[in-house]
C-alpha cells in the first residue's frame, strides 16, 4: 500500500480512503478523528466525532452539547478498528486532552502529529514519540529562529515585574484553551499564590481543567465594574489576546501590556500589538524539538501540514528525507 492510498490530502482535511474517515477536517463530514480542541481543529457540524474524551469535554464546552451528530471516546494508547484501519491516539502535549493519531493498515503507519510540543506541561500529558513510516508534522515555529526559552525563565520575568511594579496590573494575552491555563499552572509553580484574575472567556475552560485535578489556584473574575480601579493594582489579569484591544483593558491601572505567544521571539510583532513585556510561552515545537522529533520517528517520509513549511521541507531533504508540504487550508499559527 502506498502512503496516500492510506491517507491524502483533500479540501475538507486530511482523509483515509479505506477507513472512510477525516483527521481534523475543517468543513463538515460524515466522520471525523479530532486531535485537539482548539477550533481550527475541532469543528462542530460532523456526523460522528471520535477524540480523547477530554477533548470531546472541550468541544462539548465550546460549541454545546449537540456539537456532533455521535461522539466515542479514544483513549490514549488503545487501538480501534476504524472501517478496517487500525487508529491509535497518542499523547501530544500540546494542550489538555490533544492527541496524535496513528492510523495502521497492511503494515503501513502514518502517524499525523496534530499540533505538538515536547517541552514539559503540568496541564496535559507529556508528548509520546511514535515510530513511523510517514510522519504528519505541523510546521507553525519551523525556522532556526525560533528557538523557545525554558518557561520558568519568561514566568520569572513576568514575576519580576510585577514586584517592580506593584502600582500597576500586569494584563496577560493567552490564548483561551492550554495557554491561559498553562500560564496560570507555571504562576503557581513558581510560588505566586495570589489570586489570578481571569477575563470571563476563560471561566468555563478553566473551571474544566480544575475538575481534571490541574490545580490552577485560586481565580477570581477580572470585573473593573465590581470593584474600585485601584483595586487591580499589583494583579496579574489574564484573558484573551482580543480582549486586550477593546475598553475592558483600559480600565485597569495604568496596565503594563503582556502577551504569552511563540510569536514573541519576533520583537516586530511584540512592537505592532503594543506589547509592553512580550513572554515567549509556545505550546507548539521550536525548531530544534521539530528536527529531533522527525529524526525520532524514524520516518522516510514526512509531509508537513501548515506553518513554515519550505524551510522544513528543505531540511528534511538535507538529511535525506523524502518530504512535502500538503497546503492543507484553515489552519492557524498558534492558539486559537
Amino acid at each position: 500500500m502506498r502512503p496516500s492510498d492510506l491517507l491524502q490530502p483533500r479540501p475538507e482535511g486530511l482523509y483515509c480512503p479505506p477507513g472512510d474517515f477525516f483527521i481534523d477536517p475543517v468543513r463538515p463530514v460524515g466522520r471525523a478523528l479530532i486531535t485537539h480542541g482548539h477550533s481550527d481543529h475541532a469543528r462542530s457540524g460532523h456526523a460522528k466525532v471520535l477524540a480523547t474524551r477530554q477533548t470531546l469535554d472541550i468541544m462539548a464546552l465550546r460549541y454545546g452539547e449537540n456539537f456532533a451528530g455521535a461522539r466515542q471516546a479514544a483513549a490514549l494508547g488503545e487501538t480501534i478498528d476504524v472501517g478496517g484501519v487500525s487508529v491509535t491516539f497518542y499523547p501530544a502535549g500540546h494542550v489538555l486532552g490533544s492527541a496524535q493519531i496513528a492510523v495502521e493498515k497492511d503494515g503501513l503507519r502514518i502517524v499525523a502529529s496534530g499540533d505538538y510540543k515536547r517541552v514539559p506541561d503540568q496541564t496535559c500529558a507529556p508528548f509520546e514519540l511514535v515510530p513511523c513510516d510517514v510522519f504528519i508534522t505541523e510546521a507553525t515555529f519551523a525556522l532556526p529562529v525560533f528557538r523557545h526559552p525554558p518557561v520558568q525563565e519568561e514566568i520569572g520575568r513576568l514575576l519580576k515585574s510585577v514586584a517592580q511594579f506593584p502600582e500597576r496590573a500586569h494584563l496577560v494575552g493567552a490564548y483561551a484553551l492550554g495557554k491561559a491555563q498553562r500560564v496560570m499552572k507555571e504562576l503557581r509553580q513558581a510560588g505566586y499564590d495570589r489570586p489570578i484574575h481571569i477575563h470571563g472567556a476563560l471561566a468555563k475552560l478553566s473551571a474544566y481543567y480544575q475538575t481534571e485535578g490541574i490545580d490552577l489556584g485560586p481565580l477570581e473574575p477580572a470585573t473593573v465594574e465590581a470593584g474600585r480601579k485601584g483595586d487591580f493594582a499589583g494583579a496579574v489579569v489574564i484573558g484573551p489576546p482580543s480582549a486586550f484591544a477593546d475598553r475592558w483593558a483600559r480600565r485597569f491601572p495604568d496596565p503594563v501590556s503582556c502577551f504569552a505567544s511563540g510569536w514573541m521571539r519576533i520583537r516586530q510583532r511584540a512592537k505592532q500589538r503594543g506589547v509592553e513585556l512580550p513572554l515567549i510561552i509556545s505550546d507548539h515545537c521550536d525548531w530544534d524539538e521539530l528536527c529531533e522529533t522527525i529524526t525520532g520517528t524514524g520516518a522516510g517520509e514526512v509531509w508537513v501540514t501548515h506553518g513554515r513549511e519550505e524551510a522544513l521541507v528543505r531540511w528534511c531533504e538535507l538529511q535525506g528525507i523524502s518530504a512535502r508540504p500538503l497546503h492543507l487550508v484553515g489552519y492557524e499559527d498558534e492558539g486559537d
